[in-house]
């Protein structure tokens, strides 16, 4: 550190600043040598990678744009002081900042910029993971703009014609229509087509023509070597493929039955990798981000694993995933706090199996009719050795068949006699349908998974879960952190990787943040309760209220 760094920055922040303590307190969080793999061993030397590294921590603790970063670096006093930079150092251009991501996503590093971080914390005692950690997903919108159908298939053929006529001028100039210049040399918008859906329709039809009319061209046997994998003119293949088709000759728009799923379907043509998605009430094309914390008391709760998929990928999937990010790390905690996506009976076998992990959140209910009640499925007794089951009134079945439920599960199918089923005079109330002749019963093939949710669904009836499941709703303020200080929402760039390196920039971003407030005393906000709510009764809830 340049002495007279020092002195200047002790002059000018007496009480310190959020980058002159953490420097105090954690020491340099990069090495030059821990990123040296991402740059070539000939040529210009690079500025410091691992002051890079900290300057886009910085950089999303501010919320600062690449040129404002840059211009923190020279001009900045506590920004040269984390930097260990002599005052008169001019720092760098601001595109080193984009060059040096683009380093980080193609060597798939950015999970190194969170863990220098946490190791800097554990050195320092100030990262407990052995005891519980919380997880949750929000959704993240796309850096593109997003589109209605006729932009988007509009959209998708102006970008392809755009990338043609950089490539072969001549030959574009050659096969396109004239009327190609009226429609697609602008960018479209949704204001310019008509109103009508009859109208609509028919501009539809027109733009799968004319992109029909180019992809043919393309493929063709004289088209110039090359065009055919363009990045852009295989994104209007797909497009066309997956909304349009020829009937007796003619294009037609796809019916809705006839389209891809979610999960394949494109929803712009400039960000290929972005899905849309529903949860409940909201709808958006992007991205889903789960973010990971630790939650003990004594400590700062940092973010210990972030996980970044497209939107269609459900929660449940992503179990796995987390928790070997956490061993890798060496973060594991004792009990996983998660809401109700995550678990299944397979993940939480799996988890304490593999890691030794208590996976905690709520089981999906039975949704079987004849699930709850004096015959509910709880109440019949498996013999797993004998592959036999016996009702509430001592009757035992023989017939054990395994299958698969409707969701692909292994499955086992008991049926009882009509025989021993007629003559019960509970018969009406074990069945649910008013002609059937016998109780039948589907449970897991895995004993370890059907005792598993049973046992879960029982202990969450019980206060003392709840009341321990409680610790799960405070990673909700920490998405809404996430989002307010560092734009968490909505993705500053394009495609699954980069995305996922700002996510694990943010998440770098509040940990140092959170170590500060810790270091400082600061202490956590309490959530936010209107005037109005506050004077609610304590015998009144809001469940159910409209």
């Amino acid at each position: 550190m340049p002495v007279e760094t020092v002195r200047v920055a002790r002059a000018a922040f007496p009480k310190g600043s959020l980058a002159i303590r953490l420097r105090d307190a954690l020491g340099p969080l990069f090495t030059d040598e821990e990123f040296a793999d991402l740059f070539p061993v000939r040529g210009k030397p690079a500025w410091s990678p691992g002051r890079l590294a900290l300057v886009l921590v910085l950089q999303f603790v501010e919320g600062l744009t690449d040129r404002q970063a840059a211009e923190a670096v020279r001009a900045r006093i506590d920004f040269k002081y984390a930097l260990a930079l002599d005052l008169g150092d001019p720092g760098f251009d601001f595109s080193v900042l984009s060059e040096f991501r683009d380093r980080l996503v193609e060597a798939d590093a950015g999970r190194r910029v969170l863990d220098g971080i946490l190791a800097a914390a554990q050195a320092e005692g100030l990262l407990k993971t052995a005891g519980r950690a919380r997880t949750d997903a929000t959704h993240v919108l796309s850096a593109a703009r997003e589109l209605s159908w006729l932009e988007m298939v509009a959209e998708t053929l102006r970008s392809a014609l755009n990338a043609l006529a950089q490539a072969t001028p001549d030959w574009l100039s050659e096969i396109a229509e004239p009327d190609w210049f009226r429609h697609y040399a602008t960018r479209a918008e949704d204001s310019r087509f008509p109103k009508a859906r009859t109208k609509r329709d028919e501009v539809g039809v027109r733009i799968g023509r004319d992109g029909m009319r180019l992809l043919e061209a393309v493929f063709a046997a004289d088209a110039p070597a090359g065009l055919n994998v363009l990045a852009e003119v295989e994104t209007l293949r797909r497009m066309w493929v997956q909304h349009f088709h020829l009937v007796e000759g003619e294009v037609r728009r796809r019916d809705p039955k006839d389209r891809p799923p979610g999960a394949l379907r494109l929803v712009t043509p400039y960000d290929v990798e972005t899905r849309g998605s529903v949860k409940r009430d909201t709808m958006w094309d992007g991205y889903k981000v789960h973010l990971t914390e630790t939650c003990e008391p004594d400590a700062p709760n940092l973010i210990t694993n972030v996980a970044t998929t497209v939107a269609t990928v459900h929660d449940s999937v992503t179990v796995p995933e987390i928790h070997d990010g956490l061993a890798e790390r060496d973060c594991l905690p004792g009990e996983h706090w998660v809401d109700a996506g995550y678990p299944t009976a397979g993940q939480v076998v799996t988890a304490r199996h593999e890691h030794g992990i208590a996976l905690h959140g709520p089981m999906a209910a039975n949704t079987a009719a004849s699930a709850d009640g004096p015959f509910g499925q709880d109440t019949f007794t498996i013999d797993w050795d004998r592959k036999q089951v016996t009702c509430p009134h001592k009757t035992t079945t023989t017939q054990w068949r395994q299958g698969h439920s409707q969701q692909g599960l292994p499955v086992v199918r008991v049926r009882f006699s009509p025989t021993d089923c007629r003559p019960c005079p509970h018969l009406r109330d074990c069945v649910t349908s008013p002609t059937a002749q016998r109780r039948e019963l589907n449970f897991r093939q895995d004993r370890e998974e059907h005792e598993i949710v049973r046992a879960a669904r029982a202990e969450q009836q019980t206060d003392a879960w709840k009341e321990r499941y409680k610790i799960r709703a405070g990673v909700e303020g920490t998405i809404s952190q996430a989002v307010g200080r560092c734009g968490l929402r909505r993705s500053r760039y394009r495609g699954l990787a980069k995305t996922s390196l700002q996510h694990q920039l943010t998440g770098a971003a509040l940990n140092l943040t959170r170590i500060d407030a810790h270091l400082t005393g600061t202490p956590r906000a309490r959530t936010r309760t209107s005037h109005f709510t506050a004077l609610r009764p304590a015998e009144l809830t809001l469940d159910g209220a409209n």
